[in-house]
C-alpha cells in the first residue's frame, strides 16, 4: 500500500510492509524517492522510498553493488543523497548542516564488518570512548561500559587490546560500543560476514535483544540462512531498486 508522505511533493509515499503498519509508534526513518549517484554511469541507489518504524528489526538484502552500504551511510550521514529526502529521527538528513550531524550520530549507532576498533586502547577504553565523547561522568562512563561488557559476555576481558581477542570477540566489543549510550537506531553492515555460523547467531542474538529492548535495527546482509531464521522484515535490493518489501514470517 502506498501512501502520501509528510515532506515534498512525492509521486507516492515509501513502501510500508504489513509488519511496518503494525508497529507502533512514528518511524524514527522515512526516505523519500532517494538516489545516490557518483557520477555518470554510477548509480548506487535509484528511487528508493521505505520507512522503519521503533522496535523493528529489518534485513537489507541483496548481491554485492545493491546498494546496502550506501543506504546505511546516508542513514548516518556519511554521504548525502542526490535526490530525494530522508528523514531520520524527525531530521531531514539530506538538509543538516555539519555542525549539526554529530548531535544525529550521537542518536545511531554503527557497526561495520572490520569492527573498527582502535587497537593501542583497551576493550573497556574502546567502549568508553562512546560515552566519553557526550561529555559523560567518568564513574558514568565506567559503570556503564562494564555494564555493557558484561551483557555481551566480555567483562572479565577488558583491559585487553583488541588484538588479544578473537574475531567473533571483537564483534561483540564493537557491539557493545555502539549500543553503549542507548542508541535510537542501530545500524549494522554485514556484521557477521567474516564469522562462522556459530559466532554468526551469536552475535545476531545480541542484535535481535537490542530490538526487543526498542532500538530500531537495520542489518545488511547477503545470508539468506540468517534470514530465514530470525525471519524478520527484508528489504531486497538489486541494482540500487528496491525490488522487495517481505513482511517477517513470510521467508
Amino acid at each position: 500500500m502506498n501512501g502520501r508522505g509528510p515532506v515534498g511533493p512525492p509521486r507516492s509515499g515509501p513502501v510500508r510492509s504489513p509488519a511496518t503498519r503494525r508497529a507502533g509508534g512514528d518511524p524514527l526513518i522515512r526516505l523519500f524517492h532517494v538516489s545516490k549517484s557518483y557520477g555518470p554511469g554510477s548509480v548506487a541507489l535509484r528511487d528508493l522510498s521505505v520507512e522503519v518504524r521503533k522496535g523493528e528489526l529489518v534485513f537489507l538484502s541483496g548481491p554485492s553493488g545493491a546498494g546496502k552500504t550506501t543506504l546505511m551511510k546516508l542513514l548516518f550521514a556519511a554521504e548525502r543523497p542526490t535526490e530525494g529526502q530522508i528523514l531520520v529521527l524527525g531530521r531531514n538528513v539530506a538538509r543538516l548542516g555539519e555542525r549539526r550531524i554529530p548531535a544525529l550520530r550521537r542518536r545511531i549507532g554503527v557497526v561495520f564488518q572490520d569492527f573498527k576498533l582502535i587497537q593501542t586502547r583497551s576493550i573497556e577504553e574502546n567502549v568508553a570512548l562512546a560515552l566519553q565523547v557526550l561529555g559523560r561522568p567518568p564513574r558514568e562512563v565506567r559503570s556503564k561500559a562494564f555494564a555493557m561488557l558484561r551483557r555481551v559476555g566480555l567483562q572479565h576481558r577488558r583491559h585487553e587490546l583488541p588484538a588479544a581477542l578473537s574475531g567473533g570477540e571483537q564483534q561483540r566489543v564493537a557491539l557493545a560500543r555502539a549500543l553503549v549510550n542507548e542508541p535510537a537506531i542501530l545500524l549494522a553492515d554485514e556484521p557477521t560476514g567474516n564469522l562462522d555460523a556459530e559466532l554468526t547467531i551469536e552475535i545476531m542474538d545480541l542484535v535481535a535483544a537490542a530490538a526487543a529492548r526498542g532500538t530500531t535495527v537495520l542489518v545488511a546482509t547477503h545470508d539468506q540462512a540468517l534470514i530465514r531464521r530470525y525471519a524478520r522484515r527484508t528489504l531486497r535490493l538489486a541494482g540500487g531498486r528496491l525490488l522487495e518489501d517481505i513482511p517477517g514470517g513470510s521467508i
